[in-house]
């Protein structure tokens, strides 16, 4: 049997999102977060279908308010109910990939971010059923690879059989300590149909999934690369983004071809939290806990690409210019594709950031 992971930038069937809810995520009240959520399903709704989970007790009065908010959108919002632990799709819904020219999405192993070792809350039950449960609800075949710990936030793929990854992550101890880097790579060659891995060195500073590579890098096309940047060789993020640099400069891909490196700056201030989002956060026993003034892992590669647009965080006040300077630079780079700009400081809270809370579903395996 043949098995390809396309692009993110290929054409898509739909996205998947989880309506987001955890106290300790998005507050006792978390409207900001569910205002960027909604920002998001408009602008996917412009370009594809959109599945939407929600939890089994959520009331129907209140999904059925949500779907008439984009009544007049050119394609549809569909609500299945489906519990979780939270709402970062990438991570916890399946990888889709194309297995004998069908669509199926790959269940992978899930503990948090890194389990009794360093994950961020205890009780992730639900969202180790979510894949298989999301598949048997829509139809799709699912794999079975809950043998390997791995996120879909920790992989990247140009389509052509070359995969990103980052080893701060998946060579943490809180995955698959028991694998070695070799194991691990021809795991992943197997279960995707890759032939070329790349391990990135590092992530994006203090990013609490182990630096996860969807926020220090994506691919925009095959062969080609942005990757977050900073010139100040005082900000911790240089060493990172050089070492990432660097490393990227002296690999070719799956094809044969050496990777063309775009610099996506980081926003020129850190983003921290504030003791206002502090005391709106509710944490669990067991949950990972932040501080006032804690840096947060703000990144403009964490985008999406819908089937015509790019949706492209952005984090306002002393950052709007670095904002600006992000949005030329994705227009440079997205062909027929709009660059949508989205407000997401209240999702960079909860831990991610655009990337982290979608997951793309492909069409047929074909390229646009």
């Amino acid at each position: 049997m043949s098995i390809r992971f396309p692009g993110e930038f290929e054409l898509h069937d739909n996205t998947l999102m989880i309506w987001p809810v955890r106290p300790g995520s998005w507050g006792r009240d978390p409207s900001r977060a569910q205002k960027a959520y909604m920002n998001i399903f408009g602008a996917v709704l412009e370009d594809e279908d959109l599945y939407v989970l929600f939890g089994k007790d959520t009331p129907d009065d209140l999904i059925r308010s949500i779907k008439d908010s984009f009544r007049s959108s050119p394609y549809s919002l569909l609500p299945l109910k489906i519990d979780s632990d939270d709402s970062w799709a990438r991570d916890t819904a399946p990888t889709f990939v194309i297995e004998d020219d069908m669509v199926k999405g790959i269940d992978w192993g899930f503990n948090a971010w890194g389990g009794d070792f360093d994950g961020l809350y205890r009780d992730y039950r639900k969202d180790i059923e979510l894949a298989r449960l999301f598949c048997t609800e829509t139809g799709y075949g699912c794999i079975d690879r809950r043998d390997l710990i791995l996120e879909g936030g920790s992989i990247a793929c140009d389509g052509q059989g070359t995969l990103m990854v980052t080893e701060s992550c998946l060579l943490s101890p809180g995955r698959n300590p028991s694998m070695s880097r070799d194991e691990i790579e021809r795991y992943l060659c197997d279960a995707l149909g890759v032939t070329r891995v790349l391990w990135l060195p590092r992530g994006i500073y203090n990013d609490e999934t182990n630096e996860h590579v969807d926020n220090i890098c994506a691919f925009v096309s095959p062969g080609e690369v942005v990757l977050a940047w900073t010139d100040d060789e005082s900000d911790p993020q240089y060493a990172l983004s050089r070492a990432s640099y660097d490393y990227l400069s002296s690999q070719k891909d799956a094809m044969g071809r050496e990777i063309k490196i775009h610099k996506l700056p980081i926003p020129d201030h850190p983003v921290c939290i504030t003791k206002d989002d502090l005391d709106n956060l509710v944490f669990e026993e067991g949950e990972d806990t932040r501080e006032a003034g804690e840096r947060l892992a703000a990144s403009y590669v964490n985008f999406y690409f819908t089937n015509g647009s790019i949706l492209l965080p952005q984090f306002g006040g002393e950052n709007t210019e670095s904002d600006r300077r992000a949005v030329r630079i994705m227009t440079s780079l997205a062909g027929d594709r709009r660059v949508v700009p989205i407000y997401a400081r209240d999702i960079l809270t909860g831990g991610g950031n655009i990337h982290c809370i979608t997951q793309q579903i492909p069409w047929k395996g074909l390229k646009t």
